[in-house]
């Protein structure tokens, strides 16, 4: 009876263990990542996710760990980031993860911080970058196409693909080995374009989906905005309103996701940021969760600065600034805390939300209740009132609610309304812009001027127009065209006019600048029309094309063409030369960008006139350099530009951007005025600042600023 009643009790104890375990997804638990039709599974346990998009080479590593810590800080679990295939392979078969690039430290310092990690290969991303991603040698590659499928791109892409993974396999940094990825991405946003390949955009979408899971990382893959994902892969969402939008994955056994929950929205030159309220994404969020939504990614979190010329067609150098963290990694209130808050309030009710039963009840013409129970986890409704403009009065469970107009309020235990998403708890902060250094001192600045290239310097020469791109590699974004015009008599009051499907075009007709004019994100034909001096006989004409990044999306990318494509000299207002067909000299690039004027050991390559005869002011291709010392502290750093034109900056040979404050928006102001110096690239003394000026503009007026977020008391004219 003894020894009876003592296995009894090993035998009672041992399935408690064992029920333990499985219901804490305990040691027991398949490790790794799955899921089904509810949630991801990450080491056997459901997972409500929140994550937030950070890119590594929009930041330095020296800002990535305070980075990480805010947005963890924020409630976010995953950290999201694209693959940026340009960065990696500049030229082919040469790899580069140094600096900025490197991806194995920044998922380190992630998972050291206890995040995850979503890993957007793509290769394609689009983001807003150059070329979306695409490193420019692919265009050479004989036959290619991209995006489709066709054999050399398919090489390619699978190659680079294989390597990321392979290198991510070889730091043990996927979940199957204990690591923080938990999924990856395949291609992007590949809907908006499959259309246009027929028949082989669905091909090419099975092969990429293929060709991912063949590469067995142990982690589920995904494709955004593309339905026809094959399974195993999962469909997602991206957009402002998923919860809205989005019909739900193409299988039961798939989780709903939303890859990307844009935080604000992209900015180009001449347009006005977009301001996206904290009251609109969380109303968003909470409806996406209510309707059995399991991860959110915020698209940006932190969007950083578009260094160098990584940025696409006329986007500006600041990326989503309007983010939760802006560009310079300070806290946007409230959007930052009013998120936080949500997340808090959704991860308090998660049990009921992953394991219970949803009913969805009607209270009222425009409200809904959305109701999570199960007798073990417990119960939280979801309370909307989708009227825009009235505050409405519901009953729930004989209890009363008050809901503000397009609102979402959450109740704990289905009783205690804990947030509502148009209830903003979080005071608003201000940036301010704090000068501390004016480059007002024109002994102190030196300049060098650009030499306009003539035809008979030009040692490319074609008796046609040629396209930009092909000539320059995307190496600079400058091309001159030149050829020498012969006048006659009869040719009097000449004006020439320029067509280009290039962003900028700058005339110069004998060394002196006779017009300029750009396109836009929504012009992209260029059209100028300027009246000339011409002298008799010879006259050299040269047009300076530039680009300002390449397109980051769009089918057959590697088609597109660039560059002057007309040029004609009108004489007497009726008399028209066309000069298409003329012989045109060639020069790729800038003088300064050949020589790397920017960098400390390249600047006695050329002669910089001082001020003894005075400054030189508002002149076109003008390099400017001087010095300067790092401001006190270790806030954020920034020059204001709004007294130049358009151009690129360096500090210490790192460039911080192109920048372009002559392109105003609507209201008359530079959509970006401030430019962001990472403290990483200064040094105490002795700073070197160089100024490429394509327009022409007064270096007196930059000014070095310090950036801090204040309280909402602060004065409105001192922000940024």
């Amino acid at each position: 009876m003894v020894l009876g009643r003592a296995l009894s009790c090993w035998i009672l104890l041992a399935m408690v263990l064992v029920l333990s375990a499985a219901d804490a997804g305990g040691a027991t638990a398949k490790k790794g990542v799955t899921y089904d039709g509810r949630s991801l599974i990450i080491d056997g346990q459901r997972k409500l996710l929140f994550s937030g998009s950070i890119h590594y080479p929009r930041s330095t590593p020296e800002m990535w760990p305070s980075l990480i810590k805010k947005t963890k800080e924020g409630g976010i679990d995953v950290i999201d980031t694209y693959v940026f295939w340009n960065l990696h392979e500049p030229k082919l078969g040469q790899y580069d993860f140094s600096g900025r690039n490197d991806l194995v430290k920044f998922i380190k310092e992630i998972r050291s911080q206890g995040l995850y990690v979503c890993l957007r290969i793509g290769p394609f991303i689009e983001a807003e970058w150059n070329y979306g991603g695409l490193p420019f040698w692919l265009r050479d590659v004989p036959g290619m196409v991209y995006r489709t499928d066709n054999e050399p791109f398919k090489f390619h892409m699978r190659k680079f693909t294989s390597k990321i993974v392979n290198l991510m396999k070889s730091e043990g940094l996927y979940a199957s080995q204990g690591g923080p990825i938990i999924l990856s991405q395949i291609e992007n946003e590949y809907g908006n374009v499959q259309a246009a390949f027929r028949e082989k955009g669905a091909s090419y979408v099975k092969w990429a989906a293929k060709m991912a899971v063949g590469l067995q990382t142990g982690v589920p893959w995904i494709m955004c905005k593309q339905p026809d994902a094959p399974d195993p892969v999962i469909n997602t969402c991206n957009g402002m309103r998923c919860g809205e939008t989005f019909p739900g994955p193409n299988s039961p056994n798939k989780p709903k996701m939303w890859t990307e929950d844009w935080t604000s929205f992209f900015q180009v030159y001449g347009a006005p940021p977009y301001i996206r309220s904290a009251e609109d994404i969380a109303y968003h969020a909470a409806l996406f969760i209510a309707k059995n939504g399991s991860f959110i990614n915020y698209y940006m979190y932190h969007g950083g600065t578009n260094f160098g010329r990584t940025s696409s067609s006329y986007f500006i150098t600041g990326y989503y600034d309007q983010a939760p963290l802006d560009e310079y990694g300070l806290l946007r209130q409230p959007k930052y805390g009013h998120l936080k808050e949500l997340h808090t309030a959704i991860k308090s009710t998660a049990n009921p939300l992953l394991h219970g039963k949803q009913t969805l009840l009607s209270l009222g013409p425009m409200q809904q209740a959305y109701v999570f129970e199960d007798a073990r986890s417990g119960c939280v409704a979801f309370l909307v009132n989708n009227d825009a403009r009235k505050v409405i009065q519901i009953q729930f469970r004989n209890n009363a609610f008050s809901l503000r107009p397009k609102s979402i309020g959450i109740l704990q235990n289905c009783k205690t309304l804990i947030y509502e998403t148009a209830k903003v708890n979080v005071p608003q902060n201000m940036r301010v812009t704090t000068p501390v250094h004016t480059f007002n001192v024109p002994d102190k600045w030196e300049v060098f001027r650009e030499t306009i290239p003539t035809f008979s310097g030009t040692s490319l020469k074609a008796n046609d127009l040629l396209e930009h791109t092909n000539l320059t590699k995307d190496k600079t974004d400058y091309l001159w065209y030149t050829l020498r015009f012969k006048r006659d008599s009869t040719c009097t009051k000449p004006s020439l006019f320029i067509e280009s499907s290039g962003h900028v075009v700058h005339v110069f007709v004998n060394n002196a600048l006779a017009g300029s004019g750009h396109g836009s994100r929504d012009i992209r034909v260029v059209k100028l029309q300027v009246p000339i001096s011409l002298i008799n006989g010879q006259n050299n004409i040269s047009i300076l094309s530039g680009m300002v990044g390449l397109p980051d999306a769009g089918a057959y990318m590697e088609s597109k063409s660039y560059g002057v494509t007309k040029a004609q000299i009108s004489c007497n207002g009726a008399k028209t030369i066309d000069l298409s067909r003329s012989q045109w000299g060639y020069s790729v690039g800038l003088l300064g960008e050949k020589v790397r004027l920017h960098k400390w050991r390249n600047l006695k390559r050329v002669k910089w006139s001082t001020n003894n005869a005075g400054l030189i002011k508002n002149h076109p291709l003008a390099w400017y350099k001087t010095m300067f010392d790092e401001p006190s502290g270790e806030g954020p750093v920034g020059l204001n530009m709004e007294s130049m034109g358009k151009g690129e900056l360096w500090v210490n040979g790192e460039s911080i951007g192109r920048y372009w404050v002559s392109f105003h928006t609507p209201s008359g102001h530079p959509s970006q005025s401030i430019y962001h110096i990472p403290r990483a690239f200064l040094k105490p003394s002795g700073n070197l600042l160089v100024v490429l000026e394509e327009e022409g503009g007064d270096p007196l007026g930059i000014s070095l600023n310090t950036i801090s977020v204040v309280g909402s008391t602060q004065s409105q004219s001192q922000l940024s």
